[in-house]
């Protein structure tokens, strides 16, 4: 299993640079050709949605990105510091029953749209989204 992380500051053309990251990390690990728009979009919003937070509850801390290929998925994780006031406790969002204004602000539900695999986790100390794609075993495009 081989990981990447990054941390950017909350700016928003930080979410270009992750955005193009995960995209050859994907490309690397085997993510289907058909599937890079999923992944840039995807880690596009998460990022986007992390940096909106950071700008309002703490600029100046860093947004974290971890990208690991394991067990043929490719898997992003994008966590924020911003506190949560939707959730007291860390634990998994039932995706199914988030509420419009919840995802609406969020974009949550596009990141679920976009990967083949989500779970977001709020906590009173922050966010963490992570989202997954199938991948080559051998890290090879499929052909």
């Amino acid at each position: 299993m081989a990981t990447v992380e990054l941390t950017f500051s909350a700016l928003p053309a930080h979410v270009r640079t992750a955005r193009l990251v995960a995209t050859a990390i994907a490309r690397r690990t085997g993510v289907e050709e058909s599937l890079l728009d999923e992944v840039r979009l995807a880690v596009g919003e998460a990022c986007s949605r992390a940096v909106e937070a950071h700008r309002v509850h703490c600029p100046g801390e860093p947004i974290r990105i971890e990208l690991r290929d394991d067990s043929g998925r490719f898997e992003v994780t994008v966590s924020d510091l911003a506190p949560s006031d939707e959730h007291e406790q860390d634990h998994p969002v039932d995706l199914g029953t988030l509420s419009d204004s919840f995802t609406q602000g969020f974009g949550i539900a596009v990141i679920a749209g976009l990967a083949d695999d989500v779970e977001v986790v709020p906590s009173p100390k922050g966010m963490r989204i992570r989202m997954s794609w199938p991948a080559s075993a051998n890290g090879q495009a499929p052909a």
